[in-house]
């Protein structure tokens, strides 16, 4: 029996965000879009790109019908423009091996490039309502406290928390349960600051019965951006974001003054398949 269950979908009921990919009839492409972007991004960043997406995009066709180098630009400032080429690729996959439709399962949505466990089980649960342990951040954090009594779970997923996670799935709405944790997690059981307070399931959390101990594993990832690789990749693919065509070398030269930071930066861009060289011109894909 999940005690869990009620008062917190009871919570979502009453405190849900409104978001496009949740609402009422949606397309499972929109619900796809959101999950590759809302991944390492927060809410309100992608809000306007997945609605500007949609509305050049409708369906993975008129995705696939584009150059990759059009996802990368229209990616805009999001961060982690793989994940851009990625979708693309999906895209094209669905409509050469999916009729143009978003697979409706767990293993198809496996096939799809870029589509790893939790997005799959994601897609599936919040597009087509599949029985799925839907594992993010926000949900290990919830399940973590609540049924381990531990401030922040391990850095990777284990079996036992995988296991935990599907006896908890509902056989009834499981994608309502799903979404509901992880709204609990986003909202008020928050990585800092949590507001225990305001929430539903306060008595059965072990986490604050026990005192709420702080957190004693492996030290926590930290996201650095000023100054790294990262901040360099972001000024050169914003040079040709902003191009209407190729650029000369000069013009990535101006954007990161540090050469050697620079080269390494613009290296893995070609590596990854977000930049492509002509000569001494560099473009989008």
């Amino acid at each position: 029996m999940n005690a869990l269950l009620e008062p917190i979908t009871a919570w979502y009921d009453a405190h849900a965000r409104d978001l496009p990919w949740r609402r009422p009839g949606t397309s499972p492409w929109s619900v796809m879009v959101s999950e590759f972007m809302l991944q390492q991004t927060p809410v309100n960043r992608v809000l306007p790109v997945h609605e500007a997406w949609l509305e050049r995009w409708p369906s993975p066709a008129d995705l696939a019908a584009e150059p990759s180098g059009e996802a990368v630009r229209a990616w805009g400032r999001l961060g982690y423009p793989r994940r851009a080429l990625r979708l693309h690729a999906s895209a094209v996959a669905i409509t050469e091996q999916f009729g143009g439709e978003v697979p409706d399962t767990y293993d198809d949505l496996r096939t799809l490039p870029g589509v790893g466990d939790y997005t799959a089980a994601a897609i599936a649960s919040f597009a087509f309502g599949r029985a799925h342990p839907v594992l993010d951040t926000n949900v290990r954090r919830v399940l973590g406290r609540t049924l381990g009594g531990v401030e922040f779970p391990a850095p990777g997923v284990t079996r036992a928390e995988r296991d935990l996670a599907a006896s908890l799935v509902p056989e009834v709405d499981p994608e309502v349960w799903a979404v509901a944790v992880m709204e609990l997690g986003a909202l008020v059981c928050t990585a800092s600051g949590p507001r225990c307070d305001g929430c539903p399931v306060f008595d059965e959390c072990a986490w604050q019965r026990l005192g709420k101990p702080p957190y004693d594993g492996p030290a926590r990832k930290t996201q650095a951006y000023a100054g790294t690789d990262r901040m360099c990749r972001g000024r050169l693919l914003a040079v040709l974001r902003d191009a209407p065509g190729s650029v000369p070398r000069s013009r990535l030269d101006a954007a990161w003054a540090e050469p050697v930071q620079r080269e390494r930066a613009l290296a893995s861009l070609l590596d990854d398949g977000l930049v492509v060289q002509e000569g001494q011109r560099f473009r989008l894909p």
